[in-house]
């Protein structure tokens, strides 16, 4: 596909025009839901004192912290907090798909997720992690310059009906979050979670629907169009097609659940009508568990 230069420069001046707001709102939103967000802290390598524990089974000698050990008869070890940074992984699918709303007061879906991919980022960021995205375009780092550089790619649109998920750049023993309609074909979220599932990439999987999407309240005489438009079917009877609409929704649904419990991801769904502040939570929580799914 190729660009005038006045549509590049049009498509760069967009873009610009997105990022100081998208940046507020993800800050604004990280900022309320920080003081409920609990901590990461766990014991391993660090500098920090975390706490005393009584010595135990396997402890060397050096380990033992002499001065605490001395007000009484038991032994203890001084442990300090976990300070190697894990790196999370991030990819926000940004194909025409997420450009969807079904109503003028609701965020479309490309919207809601780049809010939540960012506000999730800057959570972690000031966590102490590293944080970037899937691919070779930003490789996980540390500190806040690194919430700039999410939120200038995050504001950049596929052009593709459905845009797959990257999954190359994995780093080993990582995390990783995938937010999507995933509306498009599933083979290549298949290949995706398989091979992050190899290099023991754990994450979680988040299904991002408008409210019309999840309820077809269509009947009549209908034209569905998809957003880049691609695709299009006119019908009579929108209604006749609702019960095989959601067959198929569910089917879809099921088929990421059980991929998830294949490879060790959470799977969680979230609706556009929904509290962004919540879906946040959620996934802030859901990066510590191991495995399930929410609604």
């Amino acid at each position: 596909m190729t660009h005038s230069p006045l549509s590049l420069r049009a498509d760069a001046e967009g873009e610009a025009a997105r990022l100081p707001a998208l940046l507020a709102r993800a800050e604004h939103l990280a900022g309320a839901v920080l003081p409920g967000a609990h901590g990461r802290r766990r014991a391993g390598s660090g500098d920090d004192f975390w706490q005393y524990r009584p010595a135990q089974m396997g402890d060397s000698r050096r380990m033992i912290d002499h001065r605490r050990s001395a007000r009484g008869d038991q032994e203890f070890v001084r442990e300090r907090e976990w300070q190697i940074a894990q790196s999370v992984m991030l990819w926000v699918d940004q194909g025409a798909s997420m450009r969807f709303s079904s109503d003028k007061g609701l965020p479309d879906k490309a919207d809601r997720a780049r809010l939540l991919g960012l506000a999730l980022s800057i959570l972690l960021l000031r966590g102490g992690e590293r944080v970037g995205f899937t691919g070779t375009a930003l490789p996980p780092r540390r500190g806040d310059p690194q919430i700039l550089r999410l939120a200038e790619l995050l504001c950049r649109e596929d052009s593709r009906e459905y845009a797959p998920p990257e999954h190359r750049g994995m780093i080993p023993h990582a995390r990783a979050i995938f937010i999507s309609d995933f509306m498009g074909d599933l083979e290549p979220v298949r290949t995706a979670l398989t091979k992050a599932a190899d290099r023991g990439v754990r994450g979680v999987l988040y299904h991002l629907l408008d409210p019309a999407e999840e309820a077809f309240p269509f009947a009549g005489r209908t034209i569905f169009e998809s957003v880049g438009g691609s695709l299009r079917h006119e019908t009579l009877k929108a209604n006749d097609l609702r019960d095989r609409y959601l067959d198929r929704l569910a089917a879809r649904k099921d088929a990421l659940q059980q991929l998830c419990a294949r490879t060790g991801w959470r799977y969680g769904l979230h609706h556009t009508d929904a509290s962004a502040q919540s879906a946040l939570l959620w996934l802030y929580g859901a990066l510590d568990a191991r495995q399930g799914s929410a609604a």
